[in-house]
């Protein structure tokens, strides 16, 4: 099932203040990009969020 463009359009309204927010559509589901970089993806409507080094790890949870 396709996400939604109004779901996306949530979160990027949500997540304003981090930096210069996008997306782009990408099979059915969309890519989310800050400053330029790709940082989550939006699946079935769900937020995945991209892990880092310099971000929160699974054991941070």
């Amino acid at each position: 099932m396709a996400s939604q463009q109004s779901t996306v359009d949530f979160i990027l309204e949500q997540a304003g203040a981090a930096g210069a927010l996008s997306a782009r559509r990408m099979f059915g589901e969309y890519a989310l990009y800050c400053d330029g970089k790709t940082v989550a993806l939006v699946c079935d409507d769900q937020l995945f969020l991209k892990l880092t080094e310099a971000g929160p790890t699974k054991s941070a949870r």
